[in-house]
């Protein structure tokens, strides 16, 4: 989407890093040289059985780049295609279309090999592996438990709660039961100062999700970092705590971008498809322009939402079901309080109180976006113009953040 702004305007991207020159040369390396573990080959033998979690259709993971060296790996070390099971990392998500998932793993591996998709709902493919130390029960998908090769895929990028995906957000909340999920994603979890952007020691919710991913016991990881081209930038396989720490360092070395003060009106995309797809998932954007826009001050956000808002969950019932973001907030944080998807309706009402959010997105009626408490914008240019003119007695700093969840952003101090 073009967009015309004021020439004064910030500009805060991601530094840009190019992609890897042989996306498969560099995937085998990694499973033959991988961080703190034996190569993949070695620890597979003959006669097991592998489950290979990937993400879902919100996320833009290349699983059919990612998959076939994988998967050939396990052919090679004498795993039969029929023991081999691919598993759909949906957490809470809805499940995806067979049209989609063929889209998201090739037509090839859909149609070659077993495709299940996770149901944090379904008791009977739930195995309960114990407690964290926040008194939470852990009870993670069957067949990742039951397996004999255990393997996480995914995609390395700044996350608004728990600090950066990948890693063990592989296991929780991607494959566990849905009261795990909103035990580990409550109210006062979500509410702890250290649970945000680029931050995982410390952050309650990062550790309980290492806590439940150990309990899992993952084999082997293969996370990459991705730019805006949706090329391969890194390969951080092996291990899973060591192979995501340094996956995590890499990024923090190009999504890490400070400012100096905050800016009286922030614009934001949601990082373009997939993430887009829908409001819920749009929350992500609002958050990323909320670290640096003062008090008061104005977000616009734009997002296809092809998706909606969804209306499957739990979050459009809770917007629709609260009169403004503070009553919505008071709600979810009462105690005894605990609905599906209330994390990222308590994220977007912290967010509305600290500045109005202004909501460009094709796929939403106006009605749609007031009945969600937010503010439609038809064309990002007419709001910036209605909302400088609000400034009579100064020029408001602007500033645009082209892709969005994807920095990390904070004020210098």
């Amino acid at each position: 989407m073009d967009v015309e702004v004021p020439a004064e305007a910030t500009v805060i991207e991601p530094k840009y890093i190019a992609g890897l020159p042989d996306e498969r040369a560099a995937l085998l390396e990694a499973l033959h040289k991988p961080i703190n573990s034996p190569a993949l080959g070695e620890l597979a033998k003959s006669g097991q059985h592998a489950v290979i979690v990937h993400t879902d259709i919100t996320r833009h993971t290349p699983n059919q780049r990612i998959l076939p060296p994988i998967l050939s790996e396990l052919a090679a070390a004498g795993i039969k295609r029929e023991n081999i099971t691919l598993l759909n990392a949906l957490g809470t998500h809805r499940p995806q279309t067979e049209d989609e998932l063929k889209t998201m793993l090739g037509e090839e591996i859909f149609t070659n090999y077993r495709c299940l998709q996770h149901d944090g709902n379904d008791d009977a493919n739930l195995v309960r592996l114990g407690r964290t130390k926040s008194g939470h029960e852990v009870r993670i998908n069957r067949h990742f438990i039951e397996a004999d090769i255990r393997i996480l895929t995914g995609f390395i990028e700044p996350h608004f709660f728990a600090g950066f995906s990948g890693g063990p957000k592989g296991v929780l909340p991607s494959i566990a039961g849905a009261e795990s999920v909103l035990d580990n994603h409550g109210a006062k979890m979500i509410g702890h100062p250290q649970a945000t952007w680029g931050i995982t020691r410390g952050n309650p919710i990062w550790e309980e999700m290492l806590e439940a991913a150990l309990m899992a016991d993952p084999t082997f990881i293969v996370n990459v970092t991705m730019n805006r081209d949706k090329q391969i930038t890194g390969i951080f396989a092996g291990e899973m705590v060591a192979a995501h720490e340094a996956g995590t360092q890499f990024v923090k070395q190009y999504a890490m971008a400070p400012v100096p003060e905050p800016f009286d009106i922030v614009i934001t995309s949601n990082s373009g498809y997939p993430l887009d797809l829908n409001l819920y998932q749009a929350v992500k954007g609002m958050s990323a322009a909320a670290q640096i826009v003062r008090q008061g001050g104005s977000i616009i956000v734009a997002a296809e939402c092809w998706d909606g808002i969804p209306e499957h969950g739990q979050f459009a019932t809770l917007l629709r079901g609260s009169k403004s973001p503070a009553e919505m907030l008071a709600r979810i944080e009462s105690p005894g309080f605990a609905s599906a998807d209330q994390w990222q309706a308590q994220i977007q009402a912290k967010i509305q109180l600290k500045a109005d959010v202004y909501v460009r997105a094709d796929g939403l009626t106006d009605r749609q976006i007031t009945e969600s408490l937010l503010k439609p914008c038809k064309k990002i240019e007419d709001t910036l113009a209605e909302l400088i003119i609000q400034y009579k007695d100064r020029q408001p700093t602007i500033c645009i953040l082209p892709e969005g969840p994807l920095t990390i952003l904070y004020i210098l101090k």
